[in-house]
């Protein structure tokens, strides 16, 4: 007989999960609570425009490359991958001129030398640190579930022991602040915390690995943005033979004799050998299970950062934005200060990202036209209101510091989410946009596990667990659930 499997959540972690579960075998069934697929990673399409309203840069190629061989297929056989070079990317320090990173490490170097005399050859060693950092993670740490102590007794921990002890312990600020004086240098490369939905004074040094990833191994863009991603994950599933079902919230996940048995939707009870939550671990764990069948209950939850939540705000503008690249990141001079903000629920961060998707991708905006995307930090906090005020000061930082002084009188179209969205649209926990933010307690075998404790034939896939944010760990943490239930059938 074959096994029938329930994905909750039809997000990259569902979507990729469903797939691999499909070609091992199991019959599997996609519950969505939207109308569409993507989650997180979703689209959004107006007048002519195409916005994604959530990933943008494309890293770590080898977690997609691993992920699409899984599924018999590659990277270049389902998505065209365009190198972002010239330039990879583009600061607005405050108070100096912008600074185009390069890609190419030798060019990187280049540029750091130029600002900071003696910063090249420091950041040579910053990068090999960072490409150690990286390969030791994606080799020993992220395609693990931690359910073995024998992770931690590979040669190659041990035999750096002391220095991944120094790398976990140490704040990425501090790492960073001791070999670069250049506030700009500093803001480059300790900025990434973002990304994982936290701030540089508690995300760990180990995570300088980010740096390998956009400084060495280059930033680039798929065509069609992420959401030609998102699409090749739901192709791929659907080819295997995944069914989904949309506008369809799962209110229950059924438990028998301490094992789950499936689903309950709109008081429909679908059964499952196997039940994968690829929703939010904290909506999963309070609102799904009964508190005796909860592995994370509320006062876990209580201890623990949800990470930053955001303003997101698209915009379609008429004519050109030469001002821009297609990654733009703008720095506040108070650092301390401007994470600080994130913290505080009434405020907002001054440090913000832009993206330009229509300097590399001619579909997303009309013949003439722009596409915009901002990321404004915010506190996770599902009662925020001022989504509008904040999207008004930011568009002024935009215009001020970009030197765009009629932005506000081209924009032709504009959309916004705010935590309230996420927390609704996503069950989003506090209406965090990202996850729960990678700090020491939050990161690798203390993050949480990818199994319930409490009820059998239950896991976990997704940004909320284990390894973390983004889509290529959501991929990673699709190939985790399958490694699980091997250890489970053995």
């Amino acid at each position: 007989m074959t096994n029938t499997a329930i994905i909750i959540g039809a997000g990259a972690a569902g979507l990729a999960t469903a797939g691999l579960l499909a070609r091992k075998g199991y019959r599997v069934t996609v519950l969505e609570k939207n109308q569409d697929f993507g989650g997180r990673a979703g689209s959004l399409v107006e007048a002519g425009f195409r916005w994604d309203t959530g990933p943008s840069w494309y890293l770590m190629p080898d977690a997609f490359e691993r992920y699409f061989s899984q599924m018999g297929t590659s990277v270049d056989e389902e998505l065209t991958i365009v190198p972002l070079s010239n330039p990879a990317y583009r600061v607005f320090p405050e108070r100096y001129s912008p600074i185009d990173v390069p890609a190419g490490k030798q060019n990187v170097v280049e540029l750091f030398e130029s600002i900071e005399p003696g910063a090249g050859l420091e950041l040579e060693k910053y990068l090999a640190s960072a490409e150690f950092a990286y390969n030791t993670a994606f080799d020993n740490f992220l395609y693990t579930t931690f359910s073995k102590f024998s992770v931690f007794l590979q040669r190659k921990i041990l035999s750096n022991f002391s220095l991944l002890a120094t790398l976990l312990l140490t704040p990425l600020e501090n790492y960073v602040n001791r070999r670069f004086k250049d506030i700009r240098l500093r803001q480059i490369l300790s900025y990434p915390a973002v990304f994982l939905s936290s701030r540089p004074d508690k995300v760990p040094a180990l995570y300088h690995l980010m740096s390998h990833t956009d400084l060495t191994l280059g930033v680039g863009y798929p065509m069609g943005g992420f959401h030609a991603v998102i699409q090749s994950l739901h192709r791929l599933a659907v080819k295997e033979g995944v069914e989904f079902r949309f506008s369809s919230q799962v209110t229950n996940i059924t438990v028998e004799n301490g094992q789950a048995t499936g689903v309950v939707v709109d008081g429909e009870y679908i059964h499952a050998d196997v039940v994968v939550s690829c929703a939010d671990l904290h909506h999963t764990e309070t609102q799904l299970l009964p508190e005796e069948f909860r592995t994370y209950p509320a006062d876990w939850f209580s201890r623990r950062d949800p990470g930053i939540g955001t303003v997101l705000v698209m915009l379609g503008i008429r004519g050109l934005l030469p001002e821009l690249a297609h990654h733009n990141l703008f720095f506040s001079d108070d650092w301390i200060k401007d994470f600080d903000a994130i913290s505080d629920k009434g405020d907002w961060s001054r440090s913000i990202y832009v993206c330009k998707p229509s300097a590399t991708d001619p579909e997303v905006a009309p013949t003439g036209c722009e596409n915009l995307f901002l990321l404004i930090p915010v506190a996770a906090d599902s009662s925020f209101d001022k989504v509008k005020e904040v999207s008004d000061s930011a568009l002024e930082l935009l215009a001020l510091r970009a030197g765009i002084d009629d932005l506000q009188a081209r924009i032709v179209a504009r959309n916004e989410i705010g935590p309230a969205d996420f927390a609704a649209d996503y069950n989003a926990w506090s209406g965090g946009s990202i996850g729960p933010g990678h700090s020491l307690k939050q990161s690798a075998f203390f993050r949480g596990r990818n199994k319930s404790k409490k009820v059998e034939r239950l896991y976990y896939a997704g940004a909320t667990t284990v390894p973390g944010v983004g889509i290529p760990l959501c991929l990673i943490s699709a190939e985790n659930v399958l490694e699980r239930l091997d250890d489970d059938d053995l």
